[in-house]
Formats: C-alpha cells, structure tokens, sequence
C-alpha cells in the first residue's frame, strides 16, 4: 500500500464520484449506538486517511484516528487539528487503552491480504475493545465478486485540478491487483505516476472465524455502505 504522490489529490478523486461520508458516518453511528453495550463514547478510527469519516464521527464520539500512511495522517491532522492521530499498522499497533468502538472502513482491512493477517488485525482490535464495545468493519471484495479484466477509470475536473485515474483490475492467488495510473494536471504542470496496491480477497468464512477467534459475537449487514456488507462485532 502507497498513497504518497495520491494522498493530495485522493479527497478530490472520490469526491468526483460522490462518496457520501456523512450519510456513511450517519449509518455507522445507527449500527454503533444499535450494538453498543460499554457506557463510554470513545472511538478509533483504523486506516482512517484523510479524517473524511472522522469530520462526522468526531460529533457524536470522543474520537481519534490510526493510519499507515504519514501523508495521509498529515492531511487528516490539518482538517481536524483537534484529534488524535496515530502512526500505526492495523495488525500491530498497540495504543495502550481501549475504546467503545472501533471502525475499519472503505475496505481497508483488504490490506491485511491474508487470512493469517487478517485473524491478527480482528485479534489487535479486539484487544482495544472495552468489554461492550463494538467493532465495525467494511469488507473489501469476496473472492466471487473480484472481476479481474475489468477497466475503471475516475475523472476529477476541477478548475485547477484535472485528474485521471485508470486501471485494469488483476488476480494474484487470493490477492486483488490494481496498478493505477494517475494523470494529474494542475498550474505546476502535468504529471503521470503508478500506485501498486494489493488487497486480499478473504471469504465471508473468513471473515466470521477472525471474529470468532477474536473471542467477538459476529453479526453482518449485507447492504452495508456501499453494497459490501458490513461485520459488526461486540466484545461480550
């Protein structure tokens, strides 16, 4: 995973395709406040980007946000000056405390790429749940529903700032390939770079024996926030 030359531009390119994270933020928060049993209002946001979601979470929870990325935790941290930020793996950082909720979203736990990772990654959460707390987790693509071949592209035409996003989707194993390739113009000039980034395709067994393991009672939404499902876990 790499968004070092995107972390710039990555808010306008999902903005050009109308990401809704309120309305995302809004079904989380419905979940959460369904599912919770701890008393607290403390949130982590893992893989959290640029703080889109938190922009929202940050009004309902005491919040805080975990990344890989440092341009992504730079951006967040400009938005939202009052929140925590922290540097860290989803399968091995250790904040030392626990929340009431944790949320994984927009697929990130695809970057976990294995079922041994992705076991781990369920298991270090679970470690940051207060007993009653609640985990929220956004899948990435089942196995079945990965279409290698499949060409996508995403346009952002603002006044200053033309992108183009493209790239042919790929299959490695059990690993989803996407290498994009940006075109980015803007008064500095025009600029042409490659991403690599590899997710794994984990089944929706899977997904259920992490939690299980984890020691979390596991419920899914199908729907979801955008047609993924969701996994919803509670720390008894």
């Amino acid at each position: 995973m790499s968004y070092q030359k995107s972390a710039k531009i990555y808010d306008a390119v999902y903005a050009a395709i109308g990401k809704d994270y309120l309305k995302e933020s809004q079904r989380v928060r419905e979940l959460i406040e369904q599912y919770k049993r701890s008393s607290g209002n403390s949130l982590l946001d893992v893989a959290c980007g640029t703080g889109k979601h938190l922009t929202h979470l940050k009004e309902w929870y005491k919040a805080e946000g975990l990344d890989l990325e440092e341009n992504m935790i730079a951006i967040a941290k400009e938005r939202l000056p009052g929140i925590p930020f922290h540097h860290g793996d989803m399968i091995e950082f250790d904040l030392g405390k626990q929340f009431d909720a944790i949320v994984f979203l927009f697929s990130s736990i695809g970057y976990a790429k294995t079922p041994r990772k992705l076991n781990k990654a369920i298991s270090n959460m679970a470690k940051h749940l207060h007993f009653g707390g609640v985990s929220i987790i956004e899948p990435w693509f089942k196995p079945e529903d990965w279409k290698p071949g499949s060409v996508h592209a995403i346009f952002v035409n603002e006044p200053e700032l033309k992108v183009a996003r493209m790239n042919v989707s790929g299959r490695e194993g059990i690993l989803a390939i996407m290498d994009m390739h940006y075109e980015v113009g803007s008064p500095e000039g025009v600029e042409h770079f490659r991403e690599m980034h590899k997710m794994g395709l984990f089944t929706h067994d899977e997904y259920l024996n992490a939690f299980r393991k984890a020691s979390l009672e596991v419920s899914y939404d199908a729907e979801g926030l955008m047609n993924r499902g969701l996994y919803i876990g509670v720390k008894p």
